[in-house]
């Protein structure tokens, strides 16, 4: 009897953009080889054996852990639960095997015979169930292969009947705590990226100060031509000329040292609807959130990501639905989970950092952003934090950059780094 449940990816439909149609048609075959190669690689870092369903077979008379059960690799550590459960016969012989590592039990009983210690099959058998367990209750596993992240499935049978079940082979994550301090300007910290445009940035800046005089403001700057901006607890980083967004942001964020970080445009500007303390009320009165967008100017922009990850040649296919909520926010009214916000949030500082901004992505991007944290990110979006933003008096040099938009290159780099074979956004 099949005790592993086989799910074939098929083909997923395209609703917008073939990306395939993004790449230079001489160049495709080559990209393709070299995408799956990279995709390859990428299951093999990110897939364990526990990825796969197992069916628990009925009326079986063996007993055995069938979820949570984690070792550190090459560790020895007891496999918990092990036991038969049969009616009477003249003898009891299980067997267990595995793949990435040995089993042995300590064998104290002269009723009890094991064979294979230490080895990737052990075999016990007795004429006594008692006896059976008792040693079953002393199996212990131990990795032979190093590795931080992957698992092993064990093999365990009595007569006719097999079992199936998962170990998790990882190294425990050291964690990383921020220490959030007696105040606001403690735990967070404003970060903005700024290109040519200094009248808007001072605005900022006073409207910040007006309300919050002693939080920490971190400025990443690509203008071409940078201007001293100073101030009290102000960092200004100055970057290679044009760089993008998405490197501005990864520099800002990379020197954040406080728990969270508020994400602002440098032309918008704080106003007494513009309340940090709430964002942090409601993030940490709920620790799974990662990222709590609110509004700009009452533009309450946010989506959800539909994602099938389609057949493993062709790839996904993916789909932005705007103004669409998963769910409400438990316990906070007119607050929802969602997938994207507008460019206005607070974040968890080591969650942001874990899937960063790709600096391929230099003038328009933001979803890209939340692609990037599909599964990662927790998301939400609350009515009432709020912020204003200025009027627009773009210089001809700023919207020359600004519209400097290669969507076609855009679209190729989501074919291979996100193996898409469409998106819609």
């Amino acid at each position: 009897m099949r005790l592993f449940l086989s799910l074939s990816r098929s083909s997923c439909l395209c609703e917008g953009v073939e990306l395939t149609s993004q790449v230079l048609k001489d160049k495709l075959q080559v990209v393709e080889e070299r995408r799956a190669k990279e995709f390859n690689q990428h299951q093999i870092r990110t897939k364990t054996n526990s990825d796969r369903i197992i069916l628990a077979l009925p009326n079986s008379p063996l007993q055995y852990p069938i979820h949570g059960f984690t070792v550190a690799p090459m560790k020895k550590s007891l496999i918990p639960g092990l036991a038969l459960h049969a009616g009477k016969r003249e003898q009891y012989k299980v067997s267990l095997s595995v793949q990435k590592g040995v089993l042995s039990v300590n064998n104290d009983l002269e009723e009890a015979k094991v064979e294979g210690q230490d080895q990737t099959k052990l075999t016990i058998s007795s004429t006594h169930l008692k006896s059976l367990n008792h040693q079953l209750n002393r199996v212990v596993y131990t990795s032979t292969v190093y590795n931080i992240r992957t698992s092993d499935m064990v093999h365990f049978s009595f007569e006719e009947y097999n079992a199936i079940f998962p170990i998790t082979i990882s190294r425990p994550s050291v964690p990383l705590l921020y220490d959030p301090g007696e105040d606001i300007n403690s735990l967070v910290t404003i970060a903005t990226k700024t290109f040519l445009r200094y009248a808007e940035l001072k605005v900022l800046i006073s409207s910040i100060r007006q309300f919050y005089p002693d939080i920490k403001i971190i400025i990443a700057d690509d203008s071409l031509k940078p201007e001293n901006v100073s101030g009290k607890n102000i960092e200004h980083y100055i970057m290679p000329p044009a760089q993008g967004w998405f490197a501005g942001r990864n520099l800002a964020i990379s020197q954040v040292t406080s728990k969270y970080f508020l994400w602002v445009d440098d032309d918008y500007v704080f106003h007494d609807k513009t309340r940090i303390e709430r964002f942090v009320e409601i993030m940490e009165a709920v620790p799974e959130l990662d990222v709590l967008g609110g509004d700009v100017d009452g533009n309450q922009f946010y989506f959800s990501l539909t994602y099938d990850e389609g057949d493993e040649d062709e790839g996904g296919c993916m789909r932005r639905i705007h103004n669409k909520a998963h769910s409400p926010l438990p316990g906070f009214d007119g607050c929802f989970l969602v997938d994207g916000v507008v460019n206005f949030f607070l974040a968890r500082t080591d969650a942001v950092r874990r899937v960063g901004f790709d600096p391929f992505l230099k003038r328009v991007a933001h979803t890209e952003f939340f692609i990037d944290g599909l599964g990662a990110l927790m998301v939400a979006t609350c009515n009432g934090l709020s912020v204003g933003h200025q009027r627009r008096n773009w210089i001809s040099l700023y919207s020359k950059y600004r519209y400097l938009n290669d969507e076609k290159g855009k679209l190729a780099h989501h074919f291979f780094k996100n193996h898409l074979k469409c998106i819609k956004y």
